[in-house]
């Protein structure tokens, strides 16, 4: 299994659940209350490891009860928290999450301390980094970390996978200079490229704008149907498993982990790992809640 090395968001989640999503100035009762592990950096971690991976964190907490909690629920997990910093005047980060009957979230974030830690802590992980065949980034900390890191990776020969989640319409273009993997949803392609993506010649137009920029291989999750890839001269889709979901939060969490966890630095393996993820969140969509619904090893045999 690869060593897996993720830079990015940690987040205490609290979700609710309710029959349907309020209109606006609507009130509404919900029917369950709780809080959960989350963070799509710390998911993506959970997944990486739950699959196998050798995984190490980078990113930062706030001193509270919330950080506290959250570098404890990581720590059982055993992934090695060596590169998180607890940050004095900083709260830990936090998601808002409600879930709708249909399996649909709505989902605010308040980023805290993810968004204040810096390039000089993040150096202080360079021999973690080395060490790593993947990198794995998103959007939901701070840029200019994720920068130094994917800089420091890229010369080691370390593969970086990016994750760009939320969506900037602006890219920072010293960042994808050092992507080497990029995966994002239709929604956020559409925003990175201007191009809506429809069908697999949309895909691979997109795909090819993506390359443009400078990124080795383009994987588009494309919801129920799968995920649509594009590497070394070759593009596919690859279905995903046809359930019924109760809740998508952290579906693509999963997905990048666990793809991840497999997934050779040639990429030559890429339709492969990409069934492996398929499989890993379609038992996350089957479950409530971010970290408590990512399956172990054992349930993807």
């Amino acid at each position: 299994m690869n060593t897996i090395t993720v830079i990015g968001s940690i987040n205490l989640d609290t979700t609710l659940r309710v029959n349907q999503m309020p209109k606006p100035g609507e009130t509404l009762h919900a029917k369950e209350h709780f809080t959960a592990g989350g963070g799509k950096g710390a998911n993506q971690a959970v997944a990486a490891k739950r699959s196998g991976a050798n995984t190490y964190f980078i990113g930062a907490v706030g001193n509270d009860g919330a950080g506290v909690m959250m570098k404890d629920l990581l720590s059982q997990e055993e992934i090695d928290l060596s590169g998180v910093v607890t940050l004095d005047n900083q709260s830990t980060g936090q998601a808002f999450i409600t879930v709708d009957d249909a399996g649909e979230n709505s989902i605010m974030i308040f980023s805290g301390a993810n968004n204040s830690f810096t390039p000089e802590q993040v150096k202080q992980s360079t021999d973690v980094i080395k060490q790593s065949d993947f990198i794995i980034s998103q959007f939901e900390s701070a840029i200019n970390s994720t920068v130094e890191a994917f800089n420091i990776a890229k010369a080691n020969n370390v593969k970086t996978v990016l994750n760009p989640a939320p969506a900037l319409s602006d890219m920072p273009r010293d960042l994808l200079a050092v992507t080497d993997i990029i995966i994002p949803n239709e929604t956020e392609t559409e925003i990175l490229t201007g191009i809506a993506v429809n069908d697999e010649k949309s895909l691979k137009e997109a795909a090819d704008a993506l390359h443009d920029l400078g990124i080795e291989a383009v994987i588009i999750t494309i919801g129920s149907k799968g995920a649509f890839y594009d590497v070394n001269g070759q593009s596919g889709i690859v279905p995903a498993f046809k359930v019924k979901a109760v809740d998508t939060t952290a579906a693509g969490d999963t997905f990048i982990g666990a793809l991840s966890t497999i997934l050779k630095s040639d990429f030559s393996n890429i339709e492969e790992a990409i069934l492996y993820g398929n499989k890993a969140s379609s038992l996350t969509v089957q479950r409530f809640g971010a970290q408590p619904s990512i399956p172990y090893k054992n349930e993807l045999a």
